[in-house]
């Protein structure tokens, strides 16, 4: 969330940022509430010191034998001006609240301005995008290797869950192993969180309360499935002062991810293009203000490292303000390039927060001399494995439709070079 008080010095700002963002929320409401809320606090404040001023006269009148029937009534009716002013203030406090709770994050300047994808700005290109090749789609190769069984899987679960078969569960397993141990050399620790996470979490990343519908819950104990590793990674964390010599933290971690995709109506939805369950390796940046910058080219170059590696062409993109996440400041997509299909499919998002998450789960690392600072958080798919495998797929694709094996996913398949049927 931002400082309260940046938010009253610079309210222009935020509501440009809240425009940019196209987030709806009532900021002249919010700072309306704001100021009712601050008075009644100084009201409460003032009438409190008057009650306490009574009692104490009360005990002074009663130890001297005085009457003290005057200052009795006057102590009655203070309390329930006190309490009634509590109960106004709880109302404005709640509204407000709530309110607060859907300020975005303030866009960095160089972020461009649009609202949507199309808005993006390309900033680099790795390799021979955009050069076609004939040969099945992902799709059509996945059903024809029986590398997923999308049917059996529904039958299980319901659509757009996958089951992967044969080679195409070791492929998936090999591209996570390859990506874990990769981050490894870079000096990453490795975290293997929970997948059920409580709502104080989900809050403190931002993921709640604006994506909500967006999240698989469970009801009856109040948890929700991880959406992503981001979310129990950063909350390791929570509430927690890092001394300033222990920075920086760098994480890894292999989580699967589940969500709804509420919001996918009408984008294509086939296969392993957007699911309601993905694997997803994750890095988490925890460092000092003023490295966050360099932290975030080091992320997005530890990202990009994995499809080179993988020798799959791709581009970077800068994410417009109107198409950037609720709590990012800065974001950068990775997009390897399909050449079957003929298209961008992004793998990565790197994101640079600030000091947003942190003030959310009280995150704060004490310097050496000065006092304590909230910690700027920074993540990055490093990667996404769907898409990749998509990626994968149609590259490394031969003319009889079987696939080589990536050079650097060797290692993981025991000698085997060619993926070919799985069909039991």
């Amino acid at each position: 969330m931002l400082d309260l008080k940046f938010i009253r010095e610079n309210p222009h700002i935020v509501a440009q940022a809240i425009k940019d963002k196209q987030e709806k929320v009532d900021f002249s409401q919010f700072l309306d509430l704001d100021e009712q809320r601050r008075n009644f606090l100084q009201e409460l404040e003032f009438k409190r010191r008057q009650l306490n001023q009574l009692s104490s006269s009360m005990a002074k009148f009663k130890k001297q034998g005085e009457p003290t029937d005057q200052i009795h009534h006057q102590l009655k009716d203070l309390s329930q001006e006190i309490k009634q002013i509590e109960l106004n203030y709880k109302k404005v406090y709640d509204q407000w609240e709530k309110l607060y709770h859907f300020i975005p994050n303030i866009p960095e300047q160089d972020t461009p301005l649009g609202s949507s994808e199309q808005d993006n700005k390309t900033i680099k290109i790795w390799g021979e995008v955009e050069k076609s090749k004939e040969g099945l789609d992902y799709h059509q190769v996945c059903e024809k290797l029986h590398l997923v069984n999308w049917q059996s899987a529904s039958i299980i679960s319901q659509s757009s869950f996958p089951l992967y078969l044969g080679d195409g569960a070791r492929l998936e397993m090999a591209l996570i192993m390859f990506m874990l141990d990769l981050h490894q050399k870079h000096q990453y620790t490795q975290v293997f969180p929970p997948f059920l996470i409580n709502r104080d979490s989900m809050f403190g990343t931002g993921q709640l309360p604006k994506m909500e519908e967006d999240s698989y819950v469970i009801e009856k104990d109040d948890l929700f499935l991880n959406p992503t590793a981001e979310v129990p990674v950063t909350n390791l964390f929570k509430g927690q002062i890092i001394p300033e010599q222990k920075l920086p933290v760098k994480l890894s971690a292999f989580t699967t991810c589940f969500r709804r995709e509420a919001g996918s109506y009408g984008k294509e939805t086939k296969g392993l293009l957007r699911m309601h369950q993905f694997n997803k390796v994750e890095l988490v940046h925890l460092v000092k203000p003023e490295d966050g910058f360099n932290s975030l080219e080091q992320l997005l170059s530890q990202a990009e490292l994995v499809l080179q590696q993988l020798k799959l062409p791709y581009r970077v993109r800068m994410l417009c303000r109107g198409d950037m996440t609720f709590a990012s400041a800065l974001t950068y997509d990775l997009e390897v390039w399909a050449p079957i299909s003929k298209k961008f499919l992004e793998v990565s998002s790197v994101s640079y927060f600030k000091d947003f998450q942190a003030r959310r789960i009280g995150l704060k690392y004490q310097p050496e001399n000065g006092a304590k600072q909230f910690i700027h958080t920074l993540n990055g798919s490093a990667l996404a494995t769907p898409r990749t495998m998509i990626a994968i797929l149609e590259h490394y694709q031969q003319e009889d439709n079987t696939v080589m094996i990536p050079e650097v996913l060797l290692p993981y398949f025991s000698g085997q070079k060619v993926i070919n049927s799985s069909e039991q």
